[in-house]
């Protein structure tokens, strides 16, 4: 038995069952046995590959949106240039690179990474090779234009389940049955705050809600509101929460996400409703991943790229370009919502 899931167990058998967020919150960010806090999860060697680590040109192509968009508004300086859960930093060097040549773009942008992981942070500075600011939250950003790039952020904010009953909503709870954790419900009680969902759920349907997704797109919205910049969010999921999409990965397997806490990344499909509704700007209708980047050009980038490749690392190229696009790969799975001041245009790959 590992070390977290003594953890989790003695707190079961102390307090009684969890929330399906609070178990999140401690398999992910336990300061001394959690996923995150103990290990670089990414690439080959690790449990899964995020958009970044399968194609520069994934990068390459929201660096040219931001930059667009920054100068749409007028090459607002200073500004900020930030990324939550940055990873190894791949995705930020890539927007780096490809921004490099925009005039008067990297002389008035300050970096930020929300970043707690010491040693993510390590192989962020080692990727980009310079110091940027590092925050432990978003709530930390300057008071000043900002253009926001959240890839696969939202999907590790811890979740809550609802299954419908007859005249109300039970929890999903973790607790203990036989000496392992097991999923179990509370009490049925009615909820206010999924009174818009008695419309389109039936009894047994699971309904999930994510607290802390709003309060984080009320801060980044709002200072875009106020000062200006745009955001990108992009992440798996729909347009409204259906269903139990809590999952695990470990060795990029998937695995029950309740049998090695600490030992797999936990993540769970975004409701994009919900963040739209909970902007305070403006946001553009939401798009698949797909679409935006052929929008902004990947194709045509793909077939430069091509010309000085050949024999694997063509064939490499070709399926990283199929990965990042087509409907029955990322392309469909990934959403991406933009975010920008009313009144605005809204920044490149996302206008209709």
């Amino acid at each position: 038995m590992t070390p977290m899931l003594q953890h989790l167990m003695a707190r079961v058998q102390a307090n009684g069952p969890m929330t399906i967020a609070e178990y999140m919150t401690e398999a992910l960010l336990h300061p001394t046995f959690g996923y995150y806090t103990t290990r670089d999860p990414l690439g080959a060697a690790g449990d899964f590959t995020t958009a970044p680590e399968i194609s520069q040109m994934f990068g390459e192509m929201i660096g040219l949106s931001l930059a667009q968009s920054w100068l749409d508004q007028g090459a607002p300086t200073p500004f900020t240039l930030a990324e939550p859960g940055p990873g190894r930093g791949t995705l930020m060097a890539d927007i780096l690179r490809a921004t490099r040549a925009v005039p008067g773009f990297h002389d008035a942008m300050q970096l930020c990474l929300v970043e707690a992981s010491p040693t993510l942070r390590a192989s962020q500075q080692e990727l980009l090779g310079t110091s940027p600011t590092w925050l432990h939250d978003l709530e930390q950003l300057p008071d000043q234009p900002l253009f926001l790039i959240a890839n696969e952020f939202f999907d590790a904010l811890p979740i809550h389940q609802f299954l419908r009953g007859a005249t109300g909503w039970r929890e999903r709870l973790v607790g203990l049955r036989d000496n392992a954790l097991t999923i179990g419900l509370g009490p049925e009680q009615p909820r206010a705050d999924l009174d818009h969902r008695l419309t389109d759920t039936v009894e047994g349907n699971i309904v999930e809600t994510c607290p802390a997704a709003p309060a984080l797109i009320q801060g980044i919205g709002g200072r875009i509101q106020a000062h200006g910049g745009a955001a990108l969010i992009i992440d798996y999921g729909d347009w409204r929460s259906n269903g139990d999409t809590l999952q695990a990965l470990r060795n990029h397997t998937p695995v029950d996400p309740l049998s090695n806490p600490g030992s797999a990344d936990l993540t769970a499909h975004v409701d994009f409703e919900a963040l739209a509704n909970a902007a305070p700007c403006a946001h553009a209708p939401m798009t698949t991943q797909g679409m935006f980047l052929e929008r902004l050009g990947i194709t045509q980038r793909a077939q430069t790229l091509a010309q000085n490749l050949s024999g694997d690392a063509l064939q490499n190229h070709i399926s990283a370009h199929r990965r990042l696009t087509h409907p029955e790969e990322m392309g469909n799975l990934f959403k991406v919502l933009a975010l920008f001041p009313k009144g605005t245009l809204p920044p490149p790959g996302c206008d209709t």
